[in-house]
């Protein structure tokens, strides 16, 4: 099981003091809670993508480059990298560079996004963003593992004799996980390509994912990827925690009331009784992701979004602290321990080559000019 952080990256007053972080210092404090992630030995450490206030990270490759650079265990994802809204050949060759600087430390998340406005921005339409998301991975998929690519789609100009470049590091592509919080065609393509499949439960009671979940794992079998059990799962979570549950409650109150996303909603008590928001004890937090396994079965992945809502960088490292001491271990051990025989683990580059019957150097030494790429007439 991999355990990490994922951050929306949003820019939000602190309720408690009524002070809200300019987005030079919110940028600068993810990059802090990244390297926080890798000391206190977490697995993995992931951003999102956004192009609108009140969110930060509009270049995730770069944030993630940034942190490669400065980090040397931790893996490196997106919680979401937009496929509707960002050309295939972008994304094949942003993360394949990315994959590169990293020297395999990553991986990637694609999802749709949920903020409308987004799509007309970058010349899409919304109300096509299940077909776009399906024809642009489709592209993407081919782009890291085909030399030369000749292709036509509905959403983009054609492709003739096209290279991304750079090729995938050691001639194996990232692995990919497909996002959703609602859309089972997601999970149809998770399952028919035999990617992974993260449901991001953060808001919605259990019941609404556990169908998704189950979904994915039939087609993941019918695909004949393996067991319905060897799927590749991943989940969100959300916590607060401090000593005591009613220190944690009296802390965090003040954010979750005015969080832009939920507050003025249900209250704190019911939030955290329908969703896997944890307020409380370290105790609690554990007892309450430990039961994530009882209804989506044995999964691989678990992040969980502890930098939001205004909460200021000094509690949040604080968070981080008393997590890995005091959570992390039980969670890894427990894990560990409940976790049903031939379990797969989640895929990494070091795996991925292995299964690919080793590395192999994937650059393509083409044959023509270094500044058009035109081949020489044959005499």
């Amino acid at each position: 099981m991999q355990y990490g952080l994922f951050s929306v990256g949003d820019v939000t007053t602190d309720p408690t003091t009524g002070r809200t972080p300019t987005e030079h210092e919110r940028i600068k404090a993810i990059m802090a809670i990244a390297l926080k992630a890798e000391e206190i030995g977490l697995d993995v450490f992931a951003t999102g993508e956004h192009h609108n206030p009140p969110f930060i990270p509009s270049a995730p490759t770069t944030m993630l480059a940034y942190i490669a650079a400065q980090t040397k265990n931790i893996m490196l994802s997106t919680s979401t990298t937009l496929i509707t809204t960002t050309d295939p050949v972008r994304i094949a060759e942003d993360y394949a560079m990315l994959q590169h600087l990293s020297d395999g430390r990553m991986d990637l998340m694609l999802g749709r996004g949920n903020t409308a406005p987004v799509y007309p921005w970058f010349g899409k339409d919304i109300r096509e963003g299940v077909p776009l998301a399906l024809e642009n991975y489709n592209l993407l998929h081919r782009l890291w593992r085909e030399d030369v690519v000749d292709w036509e789609g509905k959403y983009r100009t054609p492709l003739q004799g096209f290279t991304a470049t750079p090729r995938p590091l050691d001639g194996v592509p990232p692995f990919v996980w497909h996002g959703s919080i609602r859309t089972p065609e997601i999970a149809e393509q998770a399952a028919y390509y035999g990617d992974g499949y993260f449901a991001n439960n953060i808001f919605w009671p259990k019941e609404h994912y556990v169908r998704l979940i189950q979904f994915y794992r039939q087609r993941f079998e019918h695909y004949g990827h393996g067991r319905a059990e060897d799927a590749i799962v991943g989940l969100g979570g959300q916590f607060y925690i401090a000593k005591s549950s009613q220190e944690a409650r009296r802390q965090f109150r003040p954010y979750f009331d005015n969080a832009p996303v939920y507050g003025q909603g249900p209250t704190l008590e019911e939030f955290t009784d329908q969703t896997p928001l944890t307020v409380g004890s370290p105790q609690e937090l554990i007892d309450k992701t430990l039961t994530f396994r009882e209804a989506f079965g044995d999964y691989q992945r678990q992040l969980f979004l502890v930098d939001h809502a205004g909460l200021p960088l000094k509690t949040v490292l604080e968070q981080l602290d008393l997590f890995g001491s005091e959570v992390l271990p039980v969670l890894r051990a427990e894990t560990s321990a409940r976790q049903a025989p031939g379990t797969p683990e989640a895929p990494t580059h070091a795996s991925l080559v292995a299964a690919a019957g080793g590395a192999k150097d994937a650059t393509v030494y083409a044959d023509g000019d270094d500044v058009t790429g035109a081949s020489p007439e044959v005499a």
